[in-house]
């Protein structure tokens, strides 16, 4: 598709980032399905590595300190690289009632397509297709907070990735469509691939 001024650009990314959270709201809700679905099954079972408390998914969000549930890191890419990354969870456990509402959630990624994702340090607006979001439950509908406004900083730092887990630290704001703030501080993660941590 050829760009032929600013505004088609403009208008692209927004399409291309659009589609993208769609994406993965509809990656959380299978993960948060199949949550529920483990969480029925017996305690007897052998349990993975994700129940040890060497891994987490944790922030704090304007001041409240919060360990993230059914947390998860999923990456994809070509030849052994790292094209895509995400990472996410929930505020609380997922409901087991049907038609209560879903926990507020917080995930970012980061997509280098063509490329490589290695440890380092990552940031909006300069990593041109990274973005981090807040998604706060209400019964009238969802509000996002993101990194869609030029002026919004979302800093990732990675100390380490690797095809079992990624490790790293991450910090920032998130802004509404009104314009209102979240401010993340403190947080930090240590996750395995693919695994969810803190299952609820």
């Amino acid at each position: 598709m050829k760009v032929s001024n600013i505004k088609d650009f403009k208008a692209m990314k927004s399409f291309s980032f659009k589609n993208k959270t769609a994406r993965f709201v509809k990656q959380l809700f299978y993960v948060s399905v199949l949550a529920v679905l483990f969480s029925a099954c017996s305690s007897n079972d052998s349990e993975s590595d994700n129940n040890q408390s060497e891994y987490y998914f944790k922030a704090t969000l304007d001041g409240r300190k919060i360990n993230y549930y059914d947390a998860n890191f999923q990456f994809s890419g070509n030849d052994g690289r790292f094209e895509h990354i995400t990472i996410g969870g929930f505020e609380t456990p997922y409901p087991k009632t049907p038609g209560e509402l879903a926990p507020n959630s917080l995930d970012f990624e980061i997509w280098r397509t063509g490329g490589n994702i290695p440890a380092g340090t990552y940031s909006t607006p300069t990593e041109p297709e990274m973005i981090a979001r807040y998604a706060l439950q209400k019964k009238d509908g969802t509000i996002v907070y993101n990194t869609q406004n030029a002026n919004d900083v979302f800093i990732v730092k990675i100390e380490s990735i690797s095809e079992k887990g990624i490790k790293g630290t991450f910090s920032g704001k998130l802004t509404n469509s009104s314009g209102e703030v979240v401010e993340v501080t403190e947080g930090s993660f240590n996750l395995p691939d693919s695994d969810l941590v803190n299952p609820s």
